[in-house]
C-alpha cells in the first residue's frame, strides 16, 4: 500500500495520489523522469493544486514539463489538462485522436458528465475543465509512439471502457500505464472492479485490449485507480475475469425480466461487489469509497445499454 502521495513505482516513474474527493489511493497520476518530462494522465481540475505541488516538489518546473498525455477524457484523467497547460507553456497534450477535439471544446464532455453524475457532485469530484488550445493537442492512435527525448511511450487502443481509450508502454522501464482498460485496482483491497459505463462500453473490445496488452508482456501495470500492480499476467486474468462476471449477472437478469429496472439490475451488482470485497479484503464493504470510481448505478446502466443494444443488432441482422 503507497503510503505517501508520492512514490516511486517503476524506473524513472513516479506516482502523485491526487487525492481526488478527498480520499486516498483512488486517483493516480504519472511522472516520466527523461529528457522531455510527462505527465501521464492530468487527475481533475478539482485536484490541480495538489497535482502542481507535487510537480514542485519533485524539481519539475514550469519550464520543464514538455508532455502531459492522457489515457482518455473522463474528466477523473484529463480534467486537468486546459489549467495544466497554462502553468506549463511548454507542455503538449497527447490523447487519442477519437477524443482530442473535446480537449478543445469540452463542453459537450462537461456536459455529459452533468447528467451522468448531476452538476453538484459532478464539480464536488471534479471541478472545472479548461478549454486546450488547438495548436497545443497532439492527435495520437494505435501502434504511434510518443518521444520524451530518451525514452518512448508506445501508444495501444485499449477500447472497451471507452472508445477514445489508450494504454501505453514505457519502453524504457518496460511499465504500461493502462488508464481503466483492466478497470480500476483497489489495493486498499487488493481486488479489481470492473468500469464499464455508459454510453461507449463493448465487452468484446474490451476483451480484445486485455489481449493485446499482454501479448506485449508488460513489467508492471500502472493503473490509474490505484498505482502499481507487480503481476500482470494475474491482473488480466482478474480483469477479465471480473468484466465477464458482472456483465454475465446483468445478462441473466434481463433475460429473465427484459423489462427490469435499472435499480434491481444495481442491486445484484452492489451484492456482487460486496461479496468480491469482503472476500478480498477481509472487512466491511465501503460503498460510498468505492463508488467515488464510477459507481456500480454505472456499470448496471453501461452493461444493460450494451446487452439491450447488442440483441437489437442480432434481431435486426436475423430480419
Amino acid at each position: 500500500m503507497v503510503t505517501d502521495a508520492i512514490a516511486l513505482v517503476a524506473p524513472g516513474i513516479t506516482a502523485i495520489d491526487t487525492v481526488m474527493a478527498g480520499e486516498r489511493e483512488l486517483n493516480a497520476v504519472y511522472l516520466v523522469a527523461a529528457a522531455e518530462p510527462c505527465l501521464v494522465e492530468t487527475g481533475p481540475g478539482a485536484d490541480h493544486e495538489r497535482v502542481v505541488a507535487a510537480l514542485d516538489r519533485l524539481g519539475v518546473s514550469a519550464a520543464d514539463l514538455a508532455h502531459l498525455v492522457v489515457t482518455h477524457i473522463h474528466m477523473d484523467h484529463a480534467g486537468g489538462v486546459g489549467a495544466l497547460l497554462e502553468r506549463y507553456p511548454r507542455a503538449r497534450v497527447w490523447v487519442h485522436e477519437a477524443g482530442a477535439r473535446h480537449l478543445v471544446e469540452p463542453e459537450r464532455l462537461v456536459a455529459s458528465t452533468a447528467r451522468t453524475y448531476g452538476q453538484e457532485r459532478m464539480h464536488l469530484l471534479y471541478g472545472d475543465m479548461i478549454a486546450s488550445p488547438a495548436d497545443r493537442v497532439r492527435a495520437v492512435a494505435d501502434g504511434d509512439a510518443i518521444e520524451l527525448g530518451d525514452r518512448r511511450l508506445a501508444v495501444i487502443h485499449t477500447p472497451g471502457h471507452a472508445s477514445h481509450h489508450i494504454a501505453l508502454h514505457d519502453d524504457a522501464s518496460g511499465a504500461m500505464f493502462t488508464g481503466e482498460a483492466i478497470g480500476s485496482y483497489l489495493p486498499w483491497a487488493t481486488c479489481f472492479r470492473p468500469a464499464l459505463p455508459p454510453p461507449e462500453v463493448d465487452l468484446e473490445a474490451a476483451y480484445g485490449s486485455l489481449r493485446r496488452m499482454r501479448e506485449r508482456r508488460p513489467a508492471s501495470l500502472l493503473t490509474s485507480h490505484f498505482g502499481a500492480v507487480p503481476d500482470p499476467p494475474a491482473a488480466f486474468d482478474a480483469a477479465g475475469e471480473g468484466i465477464h462476471a458482472w456483465a454475465q449477472d446483468v445478462r441473466t437478469h434481463l433475460v429473465s425480466d427484459a423489462d427490469a429496472p435499472l435499480d434491481a439490475i444495481a442491486s445484484i451488482l452492489t451484492e456482487r461487489a460486496r461479496r468480491e470485497f469482503e472476500q478480498a479484503s477481509g472487512r466491511a464493504f465501503e460503498q460510498a469509497r468505492y463508488d467515488v470510481l464510477g459507481s456500480i448505478r454505472m456499470n448496471a446502466q453501461g452493461l444493460s445499454r450494451y446487452w439491450r443494444k447488442r440483441w437489437e443488432r442480432e434481431m435486426a441482422h436475423r430480419d
